[in-house]
């Protein structure tokens, strides 16, 4: 395996146990870039991404060598992270004399990785960790309750355990909706828009609706996981209207269906059978009367 599938691999597993990444109304928590402990370098491109995916609130990383040199060690049982880089692979003309530029000269550039830990990770010296720049704490949001989303929440049947991290996701193994806090979300529509998504996946829980798209072994892009994607947006579309939540919101979420629509243009059925699973979703969670009972009304 080259290191672009490595990589490839690595972004997969965390869009498949966490968020999609083009779908985040939130922010950090922290103000600030991950980056090296040791020579305070920030991390760029793609690394951004796969250390802010992590759990680990600090924006502080090492190579195990780097923390026994710095006279620490990395905790036992602790799983690393991967970090890219490019190396450039210069190759000169033998024949060429010092100094000449030949046509034979080129450059290649090779993707590299090497593995890193965050320093929640690690016992490492008080004397080392004080030194470290404190990451300047983001400015909470003031935002606001909406009464009628509450009762949505607070009102729902079997409702999955709630817990807040830092994103938003639900995880059918242990049947929990992790948020991240109100405040970091740029206005209450957001907070409950994200939240009601979370919640309609929860319904695709065995001891609940048991849908093939929560409960089956899928990988991220495959068409029970992108018809999983439309049932909680188009779920929490309709729990966005019930609860009286902004229309710019339904908006972004109209154009989030689209996305993954895209990817199954040819499948027909897909937004028809998606849209009346997300119906009984959203009436799960509203805990009123759904299936062929009520359609029959």
């Amino acid at each position: 395996m080259n290191v672009y599938e490595i990589v490839t691999e690595q972004i997969v597993k965390m869009l498949e146990v966490g968020t999609v990444p083009w779908r985040k109304p939130w922010a950090s928590l922290e103000a600030a870039t991950p980056r090296n402990a040791v020579s305070r370098k920030p991390y760029r491109g793609i690394n951004v991404f796969m250390l802010n995916a992590t759990k680990y609130a600090s924006p502080y990383w090492l190579t195990y060598r780097q923390a026994d040199e710095v006279g620490g060690h990395v905790r036992e049982g602790e799983k690393s992270t991967m970090v890219v880089f490019w190396k450039v692979d210069r190759k000169r003309d033998p024949d060429a004399r010092d100094g000449e530029v030949s046509s034979a000269d080129r450059d290649r550039f090779i993707l590299r990785y090497y593995r890193v830990f965050n320093v929640e990770q690690c016992e490492l010296p008080a004397a080392f960790l004080d030194k470290l720049p404190k990451p300047q704490a983001r400015e909470l949001n003031s935002v606001e309750s909406i009464a009628d989303c509450e009762r949505i929440v607070a009102n729902m049947p079997k409702r999955p355990a709630m817990s807040t991290g830092k994103a938003a996701y639900y995880m059918p193994r242990h049947d929990e909706v992790t948020l991240p806090e109100r405040g970091l979300f740029a206005s209450a529509a957001e907070y409950y828009s994200t939240a009601f998504h979370e919640l309609t996946h929860s319904t695709g829980h065995e001891s609940r609706l048991n849908r093939d798209g929560v409960m089956g072994v899928h990988r991220f892009g495959d068409m029970d996981y992108s018809k999983e994607e439309l049932v909680a947006e188009m779920g929490s579309a309709f729990l966005c209207a019930e609860g009286g939540v902004s229309p710019a919101v339904i908006d972004n979420q109209a154009a989030y269906i689209q996305s993954w629509l895209r990817k199954f243009r040819d499948d027909k059925k897909m937004i028809v059978l998606a849209a009346a699973q997300a119906q009984k979703a959203a009436d799960f969670i509203l805990d009123r009367k759904f299936g062929a009972d009520a359609d029959a009304e």
